[in-house]
């Protein structure tokens, strides 16, 4: 099955740039020493096997999921075989102290890519996942920087999303601020990240879970009224790749919004998917109907589906990578566009944002309304709303 045919495209975005940079990448790679912090992820595996065709020196990856690291390797010997150089993967949660014990033991990296996230809109539904993503999203890349700083390291990359463009939830939000703080930071390691779309049929997203429905059995739903961006996976890997190697202090890489990457539904990605395994959509009202019907219309090569509009605490209803108010360079790449930033930042509203926040975690104590206040005095244009209605409570 074709991701490009499902997201309707025809042809991979950053072939031409890649081709071009080929050379320079190679050359790199093949003399330098990686670290990839949350490997075992969808977009993490993509950067990886990106990064090991081209026979590192060191490629060292972590991820928290055996399971994802067992199918990385497996992934990697089927496709790419072996390497000249020292490859190996490592089960531990970045903000651990047998994380920091591999550290102090071989913290010998060129580059540092960190793709560990909690990356669900849903994940603030609950003070206690929201502070997890707060500790994942902001806390360990603080750290994982500083030890950066710590063992020499040349380039630190870590991955964004165009949630942090005027962002409307707290991921978004908490991805803006790791942001403000990794433009501190640029001032004493060199740093450059990537905004980009959804990433197609990536691990635990809604087209994933049309496969894991289509498995199951089980109706599909989606919002009718949401339209996105879509990159395919090994996309992502090259993002990513590019802005390592080449991206200079403080860049952020996005894709270009042309002809080839444009706004597609959930509901019509749904579609199309029914459509390659020969199945007709069948409309639902409800989700009783859809549940109730399953055995019958799978008989007769038609799929249960429950399209409705959102109504869902944090969903944007359009998507951007830059805002009106950063610098563009849209003349290097020829499907890649680059904001250009200065290390601005404040100072007094970083230290006061981890001093409130060491403050909940030491007294175990906090709720949801104090984290959002306290994103609100972060970005002044944080535009979250709640709905006190989340995606668990919905099919």
């Amino acid at each position: 099955m074709s991701y490009l045919n499902l997201i309707d495209r025809t042809h991979k975005l950053f072939e031409d740039d890649i081709t071009k940079s080929e050379s320079e990448l190679q050359k790199e790679i093949s003399n330098s020493n990686f670290l990839v912090l949350g490997g075992a992820g969808t977009i993490g595996q993509a950067v990886t096997k990106e990064i090991f065709k081209r026979n590192p020196k060191k490629l060292h990856v972590v991820d928290v999921s055996e399971n994802n690291l067992v199918e990385l390797v497996r992934d990697i010997r089927s496709s790419f075989g072996y390497i000249d150089g020292d490859f190996k993967t490592f089960v531990l949660d970045i903000g651990s102290n047998e994380y920091d014990a591999l550290i102090e033991s071989d913290g010998d990296f060129d580059y540092v890519l960190n793709l560990s996230a909690l990356k669900h809109v849903r994940s603030e539904k609950d003070p206690f996942t929201l502070m997890r993503m707060i500790q994942v999203n902001i806390l360990n890349t603080i750290k994982t920087i500083e030890q950066s700083i710590a063992n020499g390291t040349k380039k630190y990359f870590c991955v964004s999303t165009d949630k942090a463009a005027n962002p409307v939830n707290m991921m978004g939000g908490s991805k803006r601020i790791m942001e403000m703080f990794l433009m501190k930071k640029s001032k004493e390691i060199k740093i450059s990240t990537a905004r980009f779309a959804n990433v197609a049929f990536s691990d635990g997203s809604l087209l994933h879970g049309f496969d894991q429905r289509i498995k199951k059995m089980q109706p599909i739903a989606a919002p009718s009224d949401i339209r996105r961006y879509f990159v395919i996976p090994e996309e992502s890997g090259e993002l990513c790749l590019m802005s390592t190697i080449f991206g200079e202090n403080r860049d952020i890489y996005f894709p270009k919004l042309e002809e080839n990457l444009h706004l597609i539904s959930f509901a019509d990605i749904a579609k199309r998917y029914l459509d390659s395994l020969g199945y007709t959509p069948h409309l639902c009202k409800d989700e009783d109907e859809a549940r109730s019907e399953v055995t019958k219309l799978v008989s007769e090569k038609k799929w249960p589906c429950l399209f409705s509009e959102s109504n869902t605490t944090g969903e944007k209803s359009y998507e951007e990578f830059y805002t009106e108010n950063e610098t563009l360079n849209m003349e290097t790449y020829n499907k890649l566009g680059v904001i250009k930033n200065q290390p601005s930042f404040d100072d007094e509203k970083l230290t006061h944002f981890l001093d409130t926040i060491s403050k909940m975690r030491t007294s175990k104590k906090w709720n949801k309304e104090e984290i959002v206040a306290l994103f609100h005095h972060m970005i002044p244009n944080f535009g979250h709303v709640e709905a006190n209605k989340f995606l668990d409570s919905k099919m």
